[in-house]
């Protein structure tokens, strides 16, 4: 590793912190994976699809609850759950192992591209700090880094000394039909390799659409479903939304992005920078253009994490001394600045009373059919009929869907218990709102929401 020698303690300490955040972090997400506490609306949404089985995932039409994510990642939920009785922990176990095999590919990529261990350790925990202090996806139940670890897995392949293209695109459609935003690996790939190995590429491109082509044909086979209409479901857009998802990614990753910048221009002529390059835009890019949308997470800048990490290692090897310190502090200090502003909102699900009021909760839940807005109370209160009231929400305020057969269920009377996440900004209109409030009052509220009985 070249540096100045004066820049050594520095270059040890940026390490150290950044350590320092994400172990301690993925100590404390580790520690939350056995227990029963909703940590995110996908959990249970989540987990409620994988208990599918080998039948379809996705639901009838007439059914109150929506599946809008490829199939690919239940089935491995599915099997895990089965042995640990519980799909939402299950999840969880899946994703804190994708999350440490994409840790482990980042190292193996940066050390191809011939950086140092220390520079390779840099880059990997500039990605694992950001993911830890900008998102609460790391040991959830989501899919979305088990499909990146799919796509890191295929990247390691095609840059090995003999490059197996055709294996690096299954590997990548296999990511993308486990979380279909994940376009900007393959993307990125695909446009380095034209530039670099045109052999190589037309192989990887080719096996990369017949799979995906294949792939759609099975999934119509198997569960009966056009993949890319579910796909699409209904969903509304915002400048607020755009403005909230790539604010909180830009508060920690916007210098270490300017420094990316640097380093794209300066070593244009570097493969290896040329491909964290293409790599860093794509993602960006489809990040911001997915952004707008309801519903819409940190996940949606993960690739770009990924891309960032690295172009953090690359920096390390390739700047000078001076370059180095400097680039390492602006990925450094915002990460930190971002955990201690953002700490005390982030944090809320590892409290002692949020985990004191989950059981009693979910003993609320248990009493009827049951309607929760947090999945994964439902979920744990045994809820064999959910709804999945967040797309239904995008659904009827977009006129996709009537809203007149929820409200007949609520004139009804139909469930015996309720969890909403709040009445202020109801995600199901004004008319289904006011069916509750008629028919259903107040039970009690608390950090999991507002619950309700009939009247």
């Amino acid at each position: 590793m070249r540096r100045g020698r004066i820049f050594t303690p520095l270059f040890a300490a940026q390490l150290a912190a950044l350590a320092a955040m994400a172990a301690a972090l993925l100590l404390r997400d580790g520690l939350a994976i056995p227990l029963e506490v909703p940590l995110d609306p996908n959990e249970g949404w989540n987990a409620y699809h994988a208990s599918a089985g080998i039948g379809s995932p996705y639901p009838p039409p007439a059914s109150l609850m929506v599946n809008n994510y490829p199939p690919l990642s239940f089935p491995v939920v599915a099997a895990l759950g089965s042995l640990v009785h519980d799909n939402i922990i299950a999840g969880r176990i899946i994703s804190l192992i994708s999350f440490l095999a994409i840790a482990a590919g980042i190292v193996s990529l940066l050390r191809r591209m011939g950086c140092a261990a220390a520079e390779a350790a840099f880059g990997v925990l500039v990605f694992a700090a950001g993911l830890l202090v900008g998102s609460g996806y790391v040991a959830m139940d989501d899919p979305q880094l088990l499909g990146h670890a799919l796509q890191v897995a295929g990247l390691i392949l095609l840059l090995r000394q003999r490059p197996a293209p055709v294996a690096a695109a299954l590997l990548c459609v296999a990511g993308l039909f486990v979380k279909h935003n994940l376009l900007a690996l393959p993307l990125a790939v695909g446009l380095w390799l034209l530039g670099q190995d045109r052999r190589t590429a037309r192989r990887f491109i080719i096996a990369g659409f017949g799979f995906g082509i294949a792939g759609l044909i099975l999934t119509h086979l198997i569960f009966g479903v056009d993949l890319p209409a579910a796909l699409a479901s209904p969903r509304l857009y915002s400048l607020a939304n755009f403005e909230e998802v790539s604010g909180r990614f830009l508060q920690w990753a916007g210098a270490a992005l300017a420094f990316g910048l640097w380093l794209a221009l300066g070593w244009r002529h570097d493969k290896w920078v040329r491909l964290a390059a293409i790599y860093g835009a794509a993602s960006l890019a489809i990040g911001l253009l997915f952004a707008p949308g309801d519903g819409v997470d940190a996940n949606i800048f993960f690739d770009a994490a990924i891309a960032l990490a690295l172009t953090a290692g690359l920096i390390q090897n390739r700047f000078g001394a001076y370059g180095r310190f400097v680039a390492g502090m602006a990925m450094v200090v915002p990460l930190a600045l971002f955990l201690w502003l953002h700490f005390p909102d982030d944090n809320f699900a590892y409290t002692d009373d949020f985990r004191a009021q989950a059981p009693r909760d979910i003993a609320f839940l248990k009493q009827g059919p049951a309607l929760c807005e947090q999945l994964s109370l439902c979920y744990w209160a045994g809820e064999t009929a959910p709804a999945d009231l967040f797309n239904l929400g995008e659904q009827i305020a977009t006129g996709a869907r009537p809203d007149a057969p929820l409200i007949a269920l609520l004139d009804a009377r139909h469930f015996r218990s309720l969890q909403f996440d709040s009445l202020e900004s109801f995600a199901l209109g004004t008319r289904v709102r006011a069916a509750l409030l008629k028919n259903y009052r107040v039970d009690h509220e608390d950090d999991n929401g507002v619950f309700f009985r009939p009247r």
